[in-house]
């Protein structure tokens, strides 16, 4: 397993995936649209992708993108998105990219990584704290633009 940072050159295989991770989240499937979001978030350097790579092949992603804290005064990073092949998962790649997405944070003296994820994602509600993070007892709340298809 390699981890990279993900490049236009990569744009076709981190298409496919975040597709698959959209269609998860119960998006439908829209890789037209998925490719320039992706393509405008690697060329206007809005967001960092991190791949994991088995046999040359992209089974794997993360995506953080830059937020800010008031109270700390730094920029911390937003683990948005995390999703690994069917059939690669259980073999690692999420802690590997979760280690790159920490060294990253590090290597640009972030004050940390915040995350969100569904209360029923059984399956990243036992990952995340394995890997050093701690569930906030914040509210959360979120306003929805009408204007917006989505």
């Amino acid at each position: 397993m390699i981890i990279k940072t993900a490049t236009l050159a990569e744009l076709d295989q981190v298409v496919k995936l975040f597709d698959q991770y959209r269609v998860w989240y119960r998006k439908s499937s829209d890789t037209s649209t998925a490719r320039q979001f992706l393509k405008d978030r690697i060329e206007l350097k809005e967001s960092v992708i991190f791949l994991a790579e088995v046999d040359n092949k992209a089974e794997g992603f993360t995506q953080l993108y830059p937020v800010f804290s008031s109270t700390r005064m730094k920029r911390m990073w937003l683990l948005n998105d995390l999703f690994v092949a069917p059939e690669h998962r259980g073999k690692g790649l999420s802690k590997a990219l979760i280690t790159a997405a920490k060294k990253y944070c590090e290597k640009t003296l972030a004050c940390g990584i915040l995350l969100e994820t569904e209360q029923s994602n059984t399956i990243g509600n036992n990952l995340y704290p394995s890997q050093g993070f701690n569930l906030e007892e914040n509210n959360f709340y979120f306003w929805t633009n009408d204007q917006t298809n989505n």
